[in-house]
């Protein structure tokens, strides 16, 4: 399409629909070259008298167009590339319409389209009106009854929504197959799957008795990989029981996995359509890393059914609803099913390294944004990830019992309808009797707030004085916003790490020691603790209580005790990372300024008591020994040095394992022996403790150190043993680290799965050669640019996860980046939008690679015919 600056769509301009359609019959006959779909709706006014009935439509054939039965003829009836435009109706109506797409050409990857020879559907946001002429807007619900018709030869499953009600043969090699689903919902929930698949099937009991099936459908030689999500789903489906009180609701439930996905995963009602990534695992292709997202995203589209489903969002600027919602589940799921600590910890490193970074840019918005100009842009770390944050803090502010009574509130109010934000909070202060309206500012103010802490002892009356001053700016709009709400979990330390009594002037003697929540409502608040013998260290923002930065000042001597004595795990790996960063920030300084960094005895010290602490979790361990990755240090920065960022990394983890050697070593060969691969969360936490050493042992003065590399390859009998090594290895020269990678390409030729990896690990690599390769490895048979998974592997990899050589100072990467993104556009907008954002930081970088930036987005903005979605992320990140 050719866009000229379009129009945003605006939460304010949001208006009910004139008509809604409250049943849907769809009949499809399915062919790859134009699939015939005919749409029988039953329309039902309900807006001004004479509005006519505009029904949205894309990229579609129109053959029929009849009203209760009466074809229109043509010039009672206006169609463009966007719309249906039908007369108004004055009372309820059956309208049909025959419609023909083209699923072999949908390289959009939206609407219906041809995976590996299979028909599948993907209709969130806005794909739906790329099926046939529909009311595509989620605050209209119907009632769907789908008819299927494919050849049984080459499509001997046919599946959608609901309870399969009937199949029948037909006389031309054709079969059929009818859905009903009895639950109304959004068109964008709509499913259709349609191939030659094979299925892997369990049942489930749920809580009142009720047996339901499960399927997952897998291309067929796969089923021996569905093992760990059929089992994560019965977990998922029992919990919601437990924690929630929500049971499944219909008899049948399908997964099916598809290699080309624009996403993870779609939760469409009871046939939820994956990414076969998140589906696929065995120990010699899957990571711990791997087997731990498939647990979680099972997990996160099956709560779906009902935060999502049975009550969506009225529009889409309420996208967090159902997606932040979901993801704090999920969250709860993951954190019950493995170690809480650092589950918690995994999450806020995600959320700082994306959505604190997106909160810095062009690109920062609040969690239900105002407006938009292509939806499809939306589904952001903001929606998701903050959003989640916005309802932990809820659970956090009104406690776990109130917090359930508010869903359980809200779910009896809104079952069956499309909801908003303000619907959720609503329930939650009705059932607990709290005022939530500053706390609803979470939803509409953008950028990260920061709390600026400092602490002050008065010796004569044995008090504490806390300060916290608040302020929010975002890299969209450097004004400050209101203050906001913020719950601020804290414990005050005294010097041998025991907890100090948290009561403030005027509470009773009972004061529970521990943790307490401080509620931040005002820009500079104080508070007074009595009690308190000689000067504490404060322990801020436990369990990170909420999505905010925190500057309060902590010497080597109190960053060290909390490290070593914070009853809050999570808090203990903050104060590593606090303490890490202001070593490598100070190195950063002196590998720009040409001069040797200060020791950092203090450092070290801390490090070797936490590696000695046998009673500390392993997986915690290895958070704690994990540098902060590169974008997380340049963040820091007033204006970023990838260079010296880089050297200064290398710098300390050089250091580490030249003080540390022995140490590393030991934690290297602890716990190895040749048991059988288990996925579960101790065998996990063991690896990645012994694989965190290794990382270190790589760069050790050792060159029997040094050696376990090529040796661990060697000899790895998984996928996280092997791809750790590997991952090494891709920063390095020579026959060790050829003759891996030429093993692992032998070893899983074929395996989409593993030679995404293979292809990501190459194009992380720090070596100077990195974008030649990356741009060689486009022509190699593991590469696709039609497929999604293949595109964010190789070259999203290379923009989002390899500074040093993307931002390499010839400018090639930038240029490298516009030529894929302007390549894609005419394929798949969808990705290309995506793959666009690394270039909008340019602001935070010195003013040659700005200029470089700017014209990489220049160019891409000024490519004729240019998508919507790819517009709006070029012209917002030029600003």
């Amino acid at each position: 399409m050719d866009i000229d600056q379009p129009l945003p769509v605006r939460l304010k301009d949001y208006r009910p629909p004139a008509y809604r359609i409250t049943e849907a019959r769809l009949e499809f006959d399915l062919d790859e070259d134009e699939t015939r779909v005919k749409a029988t709706l039953a329309v039902l006014p309900q807006g001004a008298p004479g509005t006519p009935l505009v029904l949205d439509g894309e990229d579609l054939t129109l053959h029929r167009v009849a009203i209760d039965g009466k074809p229109l003829p043509a010039d009672a009836y206006r169609a463009d590339g966007r719309s249906l435009t039908l007369p108004a109706l004055t009372a309820p109506a059956t309208v049909e319409i025959e419609t023909g797409c083209r699923p072999k050409d949908n390289t959009r990857l939206e609407g219906l389209y041809v995976s590996h020879g299979t028909f599948c559907t993907q209709c969130e946001a806005e794909g739906f009106r790329r099926i046939t002429y529909f009311l595509d807007r989620p605050d209209v619900m119907a009632v769907y009854t789908t008819v299927i018709r494919g050849p049984k030869k080459t499509l001997p499953v046919l599946l959608s929504n609901g309870n399969l009600t009937a199949t029948r043969e037909l006389d031309d090699g054709r079969h059929e197959a009818t859905w009903h689903d009895p639950h109304p919902k959004p068109s964008y929930l709509f499913a259709l799957v349609a191939g030659e698949l094979s299925a892997v099937e369990d049942r489930f009991i749920t809580a009142s008795g009720r047996d339901v099936t499960l399927r997952i459908y897998v291309e067929p030689g796969n089923e021996g990989r569905c093992v760990y999500a059929m089992d994560a789903l019965k977990r998922a489906m029992r919990w919601d029981e437990e924690a929630y009180g929500l049971e499944y609701d219909l008899d049948l439930f399908n997964i099916v996995a598809i290699s080309h996905f624009n996403m993870g995963a779609m939760e469409n009602k009871s046939l939820n359509v994956f990414n076969a990534k998140y589906v696929l695992a065995d120990p010699d292709i899957s990571t711990d890393t791997d087997y731990a997202l498939i647990e979680s995203i099972v997990a996160h589209e099956y709560f779906h059914n009902w935060t999502g489903n049975r009550i969506t969002c009225r529009d889409w600027f309420q996208l967090s609803l159902k997606e932040g919602l979901t993801v704090f589940r999920d969250q709860q799921f993951s954190a019950d099913m493995r170690s809480a600590p650092v589950k918690r910890i995994e999450d806020v490193r995600a959320l700082r390294a994306r959505q604190f970074t997106e909160d810095a840019g062009p690109l920062s918005h609040p969690v239900r944004p105002p407006s938009y100009i292509e939806i499809n842009n939306f589904y952001t770390a903001t929606v998701y990830e903050k959003g989640a944050e916005v309802v932990r803090m809820l659970h956090t502010l009104l406690g776990a019992e109130a917090y359930r009574k508010g869903i359980d509130l809200y779910v009896e109010r809104h079952d069956g309808e499309a909801a908003t934000c303000d619907d959720l909070l609503a329930a939650m202060a009705d059932a607990s009797g709290r005022d939530l309206s500053q706390f609803a500012l979470w939803y509409d103010v953008p950028g990260t707030p920061e709390l600026t802490v400092s602490g002050r002892h008065h010796h004569h009356d044995k008090s504490y004085e806390l300060t916290v001053r608040q302020s929010v700016t975002s890299g969209a709009d450097d004004e400050a916003g209101p203050a906001l709400h913020i719950p601020l979990v804290m414990g005050l330390l005294d010097r041998d790490g025991k907890a100090l009594p948290l009561r403030l002037k005027g509470e009773p003697e009972s004061a529970a020691e521990g943790s307490r929540v401080l509620e931040i409502i005002e820009e500079h608040q104080i508070f007074h603790f009595v009690g308190i013998d000689e000067p504490p260290v404060a322990s801020l923002n436990r369990g990170f209580s909420a999505p905010v930065r925190v500057k309060l000042y902590y010497g080597p001597e109190d960053s060290g005790l909390l490290m070593a004595r914070d009853s809050d795990s999570f808090n203990r790996w903050e104060a590593s990372q606090q303490f890490v960063s202001k070593v490598l920030l100070d190195m950063v300084a002196a590998v720009g300024g040409q001069r040797e960094p200060e020791p950092h005895a203090a450092f070290f010290d801390a490090l070797s008591r936490m590696i000695d602490d046998t009673a500390l979790d392993p997986a915690l361990l290895a958070e704690a020994l994990a540098l902060p990755s590169e974008d997380t240090i340049a963040n820091q920065l007033e204006q970023i040095d990838v260079e010296a960022v880089y050297e200064a990394r290398e710098r300390l983890r050089h250091e580490i394992a030249g003080r540390l050697a022995p140490r590393l070593a030991a934690l290297h060969q602890a716990d190895h022996a040749n048991a059988r691969y288990s996925p579960d969360a101790a065998s996990a936490a063991r690896r990645a403790l012994r694989n965190r050493a290794l990382w270190y042992l790589a760069v050790s003065p050792e060159p029997a150190h040094r050696d376990l590399v090529g040796v661990q390859y060697e000899t790895a009998d998984n996928m996280t043993d092997r791809f750790a090594p590997l991952s090494i290895l891709a920063d390095w020269r020579g026959p060790v680290r050829d003759a891996a990678f030429a093993d692992f390409e032998q070893r899983f030729a074929g395996n989409d799965l593993a030679m995404d990896k293979w292809l990501g690990l190459q194009a992380a690599s720090a070596l100077p050669e990195t974008l030649r390769r990356v741009e060689e490895l486009m022509a190699h048979p593991a590469f696709t640019l039609t497929n999604p998974n293949k595109v964010r592997a190789l070259i999203g990899r290379f923009a989002v996860g390899n500074p040093l050589r993307f931002h390499a100072p010839d400018g090639a990467g930038y240029r490298f980046l516009a030529d894929r993104v302007i390549e894609l556009d005419g394929m798949n907008p969808q990705v290309a939008a995506r793959l666009l954002q690394p270039l909008g930081r340019w602001r935070r970088f010195a003013p040659h690679h700005q200029n470089l930036m700017c014209k990489a987005l220049e160019r891409v903005l000024a490519t004729p015919k240019l998508s919507r979605d790819v517009y709006e992320i070029a012209s917002k990140s030029l600003g």
